[in-house]
């Protein structure tokens, strides 16, 4: 269940693969303008889906990743590229979990694969995208 959110304080989201800085869709090119709080690690498995991530939350593997704060503005335009759908049948799943980040903890937005879609598909056991995506660039 998703908290509300308070349109006073920053908004923050994890992101874990061709968001990150350098990747095909770097949240950087977004607008509003996100802005860069620290890079951060959290529990996780992620699966190799051919261009880009997927993750499942959660377990003893862990996801490498950069916490933004963005503007509400921008949360919409994460939802459509990660194919976000209110009864969470879409591709990805919203979710808010505490991450740490640099000495702050924060309540960040992630977004997890659907389980459906990981069926058959190879985990990144780094947890870290770019490690993937350099072999194939």
């Amino acid at each position: 269940m998703m908290m509300p959110h308070s349109p006073c304080k920053p908004r923050h989201v994890f992101v874990y693969g061709t968001l990150r800085r350098g990747g095909r869709n770097d949240i950087g090119r977004f607008r509003p303008a996100p802005r860069y709080v620290a890079d951060a690690r959290i529990q996780g498995t992620m699966y190799d889906l051919g261009s880009y991530p997927g993750a499942v939350l959660g377990g003893s593997g862990v996801l490498i990743g950069e916490v933004y704060a963005i503007a509400p503005a921008l949360e919409p335009q994460l939802d459509q590229l990660e194919e976000v759908r209110p009864d969470d049948s879409g591709e990805y799943i919203k979710r808010e979990l505490q991450v740490q980040a640099g000495a702050c903890q924060l309540l960040c937005l992630v977004y997890e694969i659907h389980p459906a879609r990981i069926e058959g598909r190879s985990v990144i056991a780094s947890g870290d995208w770019f490690d993937r995506a350099a072999r194939f660039s």
